[in-house]
């Protein structure tokens, strides 16, 4: 029979035990779910763990952004996904909100890109009625491995309108739905621009 003595010292082992094993628990939760981490922070979606491109992923599509493709490292990168061979409304829509959304950023405007990537072959007389008068808007073709990385990204089921967020070293770090409302999309870059060291 244990003395009362003994059982406080047992329960005192125990609650000594739960407290360093606990801690390991938890750590261990967050390292198998990391999303779970950010999940009320951010109104886009963490690409887990970030895909990484290289300068080569991007071929620019025309003289103007064969010529400037040399722009996206060091910056961030507003990138519309045009998957198919059209450019539907949304993705049409997708290509105006992110030309607003880079007017919106004022004093940060200078630390960001917007490139448009299609992941399929079309005309430049079709592709020229997509981005028509926006003359700041970075063109290029994926090659292969890049849409080998994105079809990684979303299950081989690239949406049309589909917003990727590229960091300055090149890294795929957060993605938005179409039909995204670009004000979440400022609140987010805010935050990310405002802690960044780089870009």
């Amino acid at each position: 029979m244990k003395t009362p003595q003994q059982k406080k010292n047992q329960r005192l082992i125990l609650l000594i035990f739960s407290m360093t094993f606990i801690p390991f628990l938890i750590a261990w939760y967050f390292r198998e779910n990391p999303a779970s981490l950010t999940a009320h922070t951010n109104h886009g979606e963490l690409i887990i763990p970030p895909i990484t491109t290289q300068p080569l992923n991007f071929v620019g599509f025309d003289t103007f952004s064969r010529d400037n493709m040399k722009e996206l490292p060091g910056h961030w990168v507003l990138m519309n996904i045009i998957p198919g061979t059209e450019c539907a409304p949304v993705c049409l829509d997708a290509l105006h909100k992110t030309k607003q959304l880079i007017l919106m950023m004022n004093k940060d405007l200078t630390r960001m890109r917007r490139v448009a990537v299609l992941l399929n072959e079309a005309t430049p007389e079709t592709a020229e009625t997509w981005w028509h008068e926006d003359t700041r808007l970075l063109r290029a073709r994926a090659d292969a491995d890049l849409v080998q990385k994105l079809n990684t990204i979303r299950k081989s089921n690239v949406p049309d309108g589909l917003l990727l967020l590229m960091d300055p070293l090149g890294n795929l770090m957060m993605q938005y739905e179409p039909g995204f409302d670009p004000y979440k999309v400022k609140d987010d870059l805010r935050k990310l621009l405002m802690t960044s060291q780089i870009g």
